[in-house]
């Protein structure tokens, strides 16, 4: 069996059905057999970061492990984003490298770097991939010929190895003094996971901080609330690590014990609390019938209030940033999918969005919180779906321009690729560390920027639509092809509306 039929059978044989390839001289056998295969599906793409980023999406979608076939040097290299939010978002990326022959390590040849184990701890190297992390194959590569006979071998099942957990320390948790005060965060959670944590979180009847990627914020109706009255005792936190301000704020809160459970099995905080590793679903039916806590500290009737003098004052500013973006997650109900890009516009989506229609499905990159690979992932993870939404922010988009290369291989109909576009990254600008900074040293963090998007979407053949007021929602409607859709808000409304707030 040549070289590349035994890579090809070592990544059928852990149930990899899906390619990304990035094509080159190296690698050229390998693809040419697997685009031949009729029993794997397999998308191209010419760059390799964001084709990385495609193949999470893909994962994020299916829960099946999606490879990257990339060619030798650097290529291999542009991968090391997305392995790493693969890595704590505990998904199957798999990375498959082809290499010059190993006498060529060291040598200083032309595409010749050291591959083997590049990616150092965020991807397992050996056979016993156990399906939680990503996985590298590096393949040393002879020169060969195209093959031209027919090869096809089905992949087998995906089989991740089943994590063991012991629900003894949730049983102690919520017993004993956690009546001196306890809440629920939720982050963002698998789509298996929700009705399982929905069921125990309305037989607990406690208050809950629930981000919007955990796909319940709206379904949960009045037990979520925005922030805690007073500080409770006891925070049990439940899938991926929240978003809100809050959380970070039990850093130096060391008096609020904290549980989390979690798919990758890391705490999320540096100081001490503890963490259940596991599927969170898995977890809670282990745990069996929930006792009702109820609203210990009467968090939720003060929010109800705070909640309703916030949509007044949107009502007040409504070409403001979060004003343009409330309206925004009304139109987006109407969508198959929602993803939210990190940093402001996931942050203010889940401040301002509206909390009555529950979103059909929600997605998000918040493994290691980057804004790299934003636009790649949600195509991925929407490759097969109408009416797709994703939000993000102009720097965000601007660090993945090269993902629209491959639109014309995904459904476009009803597509809203939305920008939010305010000129550079004000997230910094807003950070109360960041206030004493004079104007040049402003700019250099915020990163100004003053683009046009519409150049990008003619580069991609993608329809355009400018909003920067409430009228100009008039004429949001999905075609065809997808539509970018540029909101651009007014900084004087913005700047109000914090004041406001």
């Amino acid at each position: 069996m040549s070289e590349e039929k035994a890579a090809i059978q070592r990544l059928l044989s852990k149930g990899v059905a899906e390619f990304v390839v990035c094509g080159g001289a190296r690698n050229a056998v390998l693809i040419s057999y697997l685009v031949a295969m009729k029993s794997v599906r397999v998308w191209r793409h010419f760059e390799e970061r964001s084709a990385a980023f495609f193949a999470l999406g893909r994962t994020k979608e299916t829960g099946q492990p999606c490879a990257v076939i990339t060619t030798s040097g650097t290529a291999v290299a542009e991968c090391l984003p997305a392995v790493i939010e693969a890595y704590y978002s505990a998904k199957p990326l798999v990375i498959v490298s082809a290499d010059r022959p190993e006498n060529y390590r060291g040598s200083g040849a032309p595409q010749t770097i050291d591959q083997e184990n590049i990616f150092t701890n965020y991807a397992y190297v050996g056979e016993d991939w156990n399906g939680w992390q990503p996985w590298h194959l590096n393949v040393p590569l002879t020169e060969a010929k195209t093959p031209v006979e027919a090869w096809d071998v089905p992949p087998e099942a995906f089989l991740p190895e089943r994590k063991k957990f012991q629900v003894g320390e949730l049983v102690k948790f919520l017993d004993g003094d956690v009546f001196r005060g306890f809440i629920v965060m939720l982050g963002g959670l698998e789509p298996d996971e929700r009705e399982e944590v929905f069921h125990f979180l309305t037989a607990l009847k406690a208050p809950i901080l629930a981000d919007v990627t955990s796909g319940l914020r709206e379904a949960l109706g009045d037990l979520v609330i925005d922030f805690p009255t007073e500080t409770p005792h006891r925070i049990l936190r439940l899938g991926e690590v929240p978003v809100g301000r809050y959380w970070r704020d039990l850093e130096d809160l060391t008096e609020v014990n904290v549980l989390s459970i979690c798919r990758n099995g890391l705490p999320g905080l540096a100081r001490e609390s503890k963490v259940i590793e596991g599927e969170v679903d898995r977890v809670l039916r282990g745990f069996g019938e929930a006792m009702e806590l109820g609203d210990i500290n009467d968090d939720i009737p003060p929010a109800r209030t705070r909640m309703s003098k916030k949509a007044e004052i949107l009502e007040s500013y409504p070409d403001s940033e979060q004003g343009l973006l409330r309206t925004l997650s009304l139109y987006a109900t109407t969508g198959e999918s929602l993803y939210l890009g990190n940093s402001l516009p996931i942050r203010e989506w889940n401040e301002v969005a509206q909390r009555d229609v529950p979103y059909a499905v929600v997605r998000a990159n918040r493994g290691a919180n980057g804004i790299d690979g934003q636009v790649s992932t949600w195509l991925g993870a929407s490759a097969d779906e109408r009416d797709a939404w994703g939000v993000f922010g102009d720097l965000t988009a601007l660090y993945d321009l090269a993902a629209g290369s491959i639109l014309n291989q995904v459904e476009q109909q009803g597509r809203m690729l939305v920008v939010i576009n305010n000129g550079g990254g004000r997230i910094f600008d807003r950070l109360p560390r960041l206030q004493g900074l004079d104007q040049e040293q402003r700019q250099a963090v915020v990163q100004s920027q003053e683009v046009n998007l519409i150049a990008w979407a003619e580069m991609w053949g993608m329809d355009y639509l400018k909003i920067s007021s409430q009228e100009d929602f008039d004429a949001l409607e999905g075609g065809e092809k997808t539509v970018l859709v540029e909101v651009v808000p007014s900084e004087s409304q913005t700047q109000s509306l914090l004041a406001a707030l």
